[in-house]
């Protein structure tokens, strides 16, 4: 297990300290919650929020970002959720910390932030090793380098450590395994309630239709929250849960449409794209637990139809 510490950022003479820890890919999860309520005191949360998406920068049209930031702040501050990210400031997490910092600038609650990284992707993570200690961290990045800087928005991060460098990869069994435990907590004793989990899918690769359906396929089913107008993986799945019947049923011409699109979105052959198909009809079949948000913006600007 890794040891807990602190870093400041070197800008602005920023006052904040980060608590980050950097850990082994395989550590137990039982282990990191005891990290996060006793070394770092957080509260069992009522609702773990998982947000997943593009790990590419990508632009969101304002008033979707607007909706997209001030439903997830509003969703956290009112149940006192966890957002649980990938921590790195690119892709769908630099909108989340987009929409910390704007929520932080308010003062209006406190909102944990937990970004959880593979250690081998960090930009400076020189800087951040050490023992039980406080260390500067540079929020300079080399603009030729491919790893990635730390989201100054988060409260917390788990660093996952499995020897790769520049690979992503370390986080996700991890972060999957203590969101499951997670969710196991018993928040109501006597009821027997666990903690709610829901996943939030903003844009995406075929990645994140993985993780729709490794969700929607846990037991008991994960919720999934999708954000219609965002963009590739998103917009397909919103696409499919339209056209989709009860029970999942996809008609041949929406399949086709699909089909063309998959291949449009993410450069794949038929055959590929084929197998992604197959996954989302798989996540229709649990299409009750699908739900679409959208702004009236992104979705007057963009006709299903003609995906």
């Amino acid at each position: 297990m890794g040891h807990c510490c602190l870093f400041r950022l070197l800008t602005n003479g920023s006052p904040l300290l980060y608590q980050y820890v950097r850990v082994s890919y395989d550590t137990k999860p039982d282990s990191l919650l005891q990290l996060m309520i006793k070394d770092w005191q957080l509260e069992l949360p009522t609702l773990l929020i998982s947000v997943h998406g593009g790990l590419q920068n990508f632009d969101l049209q304002p008033k979707l970002k607007q909706v997209f930031g001030k439903g997830l702040i509003k969703a956290a501050v009112t149940t006192g959720a966890w957002i649980f990210t990938g921590g790195v400031s690119t892709g769908v997490v630099r909108h989340v910390g987009d929409a910390l910092k704007d929520h932080s600038s308010k003062s209006r609650g406190k909102v944990y932030a937990v970004g959880i990284a593979p250690w081998g992707i960090v930009e400076n993570k020189e800087d951040l090793i050490g023992r039980d200690v406080t260390r500067p961290y540079q929020t300079m990045s080399n603009p030729l380098s491919k790893l990635s800087l730390l989201n100054n928005s988060h409260s917390h991060f788990i660093l996952a450590d499995n020897g790769t460098h520049g690979k992503y990869g370390a986080e996700v069994k991890l972060r999957r395994q203590l969101e499951k435990h997670i969710s196991l907590q018993k928040i109501n004793t006597r009821l027997g309630q666990g903690v709610p989990l829901v996943c939030l899918i903003v844009e995406g690769g075929p990645n994140v239709i993985s993780i729709v359906l490794e969700s929607l396929r846990e037991d008991p089913p994960v919720p999934v929250v999708v954000c219609d107008g965002s963009g590739r993986a998103s917009d397909i799945i919103s696409f499919a849960h339209k056209y989709s019947e009860d029970g999942g049923v996809i008609s041949e011409n929406a399949k086709d449409q699909l089909l063309v699109t998959v291949q449009k979105t993410f450069n794949y052959n038929r055959s590929q794209a084929q197998q992604v198909f197959l996954m989302i009809a798989e996540c229709m079949k649990k299409r009750e637990l699908v739900s679409n948000v959208r702004s009236s913006v992104s979705s007057s600007h963009r006709r299903h139809d003609d995906m």
